[in-house]
């Protein structure tokens, strides 16, 4: 007997068919959470972060899809009572849900791997860069993976995508265009993140436009570096990528300084270089366990002239070293009976015999 064009047998088939899709609808999501936790959970546990846990949670939805789609597949395929003209619509409906599934399982594992890296990785390292660069990053791969989508869907359903290739090709131009700078310091941001030549707390110097101070943030568009006036200067990425940067933090916060100094001539050389060296070393802050130099450098105008030199803890107290060290230097050098000259020049001039002074004739005009 046949009901609605189906014979008791293929009525049978197709009930077999639903049935095998409902307990794969109802059972099939618990199973599949209980083999992702005990055959990959055991190889999941030997590692020390938790992404791959986070991946094998968050892609258990659409691993169950998959095995839904792929049951009803098998039970449509085997129904012989469908008409054979079905079968390309149905590969169709097929191939758009095996395509769904793929995205969905591609979009999860950027969501969850951006926000891993968020949590567990950004708030480690020196620079908030990276913490801003995240939701960044997040956006254009979840772009970039729609529009691939998209293409490769219009595609398969032979929709000619090649004006919306050229369409996005061109807005894209448009857009960097538009954004050059933008962009530019945003690139410029990403090479300092990756680069790292300085870091929050550094103190850094940019020769090219004379400003230096102490990095407070970098972010994706600029860099912030606050003077020793506590004057915020806010500058592009762009600019500081193209510029000579002096980094006073790094390697390390030690720090040599010097100054210039002269003596007068006649003086012990040696005993002037022994006066210096031990007032120098007798500052406090100045490390013992580097040399304090005192290098006779040149015969000046006026004086003979010393390059001392020393080392200090940290580049911070460098105004303050100059301070105790130039007045260490003056007390020492006068209790010693060495003398600091100062510039004179000493002028002869000579007068001729037979030179008359100047006369001054008066002129009188008339009226």
């Amino acid at each position: 007997m046949d009901v609605l064009g189906l014979t008791t047998s293929d009525w049978i088939e197709l009930g077999w068919s639903v049935l095998a899709v409902l307990l794969t609808a109802l059972l099939g999501y618990r199973l599949i959470r209980w083999i992702l936790r005990r055959v990959l959970g055991i190889i999941t546990s030997r590692t020390s972060n938790e992404l791959d846990n986070q991946l094998l949670s968050g892609l258990s939805f659409p691993s169950y899809f998959l095995v839904l789609v792929l049951v009803t597949q098998f039970v449509v395929e085997r129904l012989s009572f469908l008409p054979q003209r079905w079968a390309p619509t149905i590969d169709d409906v097929f191939y758009a849900l095996y395509a769904l599934v793929i995205f969905s399982m591609l979009w999860r594992s950027v969501h969850i791997l951006m926000s891993w890296y968020a949590q567990e990785v950004a708030p480690h390292t020196d620079t908030h860069l990276d913490e801003q660069m995240v939701p960044f990053f997040r956006r254009l791969a979840l772009i970039a993976l729609l529009l691939i989508f998209t293409i490769v869907l219009l595609s398969h359903y032979k929709v000619d995508v090649s004006g919306l290739v050229a369409t996005l090709g061109v807005g894209s131009l448009a857009v960097a265009l538009a954004a050059k700078e933008t962009l530019s310091d945003t690139l410029a941001g990403f090479v300092i993140m990756v680069d790292r030549p300085f870091r929050i707390g550094d103190r850094i110097e940019i020769q090219d436009l004379s400003t230096w101070g102490d990095v407070v943030d970098i972010g994706l568009r600029s860099s912030r570096i606050r003077t020793r006036d506590n004057r915020m200067v806010i500058i592009p990425n762009s600019i500081i990528g193209k510029s000579l940067i002096v980094n006073h933090a790094y390697p390390n916060t030690e720090y040599r300084i010097e100054i210039h100094i002269g003596v007068d001539y006649g003086v012990d050389i040696e005993q002037a270089r022994r006066s210096l060296i031990e007032a120098v070393s007798s500052v406090k802050g100045v490390l013992s366990d580097h040399p304090v130099e005192a290098l006779f450098l040149e015969f000046g105008d006026s004086a003979l002239i010393f390059r001392v030199r020393w080392w200090i803890e940290s580049y911070v107290d460098t105004r303050r070293m100059f301070d105790k060290v130039n007045t260490a230097i003056y007390h020492r050098l006068k209790q010693d009976g060495i003398g600091i000259p100062y510039p004179q020049r000493v002028l002869h001039h000579q007068f001729d015999s037979q030179s008359r002074p100047l006369q001054l004739e008066r002129v009188n005009r008339p009226g």
